[in-house]
């Protein structure tokens, strides 16, 4: 069956109109309310006590703050709706939110919580990250 040109631009024109408000209502929940990490394992090692006491805060101008006792860290995130990841990067920031920096493929969503994991391309270890929202 051959599309006629019009009709394939109108397809195309509505995929990419659907796309755009998927990123709109993903970038409202991420930037609305702090977040905590609720899990974190690094290989068979539960590492979350670590994180223990920060915020983070995303806005939409894809920065991030993390905060903790009044000390505040900034950082960038993006994502990519299609590939179902989150990019972290804290740039020259200390651990704990040095183990942030990677790209997380999300395995699972809600509106108050968010899971991902990634492989860590220096050591190889294999992240399980889970945030939830205060």
């Amino acid at each position: 069956m051959i599309v006629p040109p019009l009709f394939a631009c109108l397809l195309f024109s509505c995929k990419k109109y659907i796309q755009q408000q998927e990123e709109k209502a993903a970038l409202a929940i991420v930037t609305d309310g702090f977040w905590y990490v609720s899990h974190f394992q690094q290989n068979d090692s539960d590492i979350t006590a670590s994180f223990s006491g920060y915020l983070f805060k995303f806005d939409a101008n894809n920065t991030v703050t993390g905060i903790k006792d009044s000390v505040y860290t900034k950082g960038n995130w993006m994502t990519d709706i299609s590939s179902l990841t989150i990019t972290a990067n804290f740039p020259a920031a200390p651990d704990p939110l040095r183990k942030l920096n990677e790209t997380w493929k999300i395995t699972d969503s809600y509106t108050d919580s968010v899971a991902a994991r990634s492989t860590d391309p220096v050591d190889h270890s294999t992240n399980i990250l889970q945030l939830r929202k205060q």
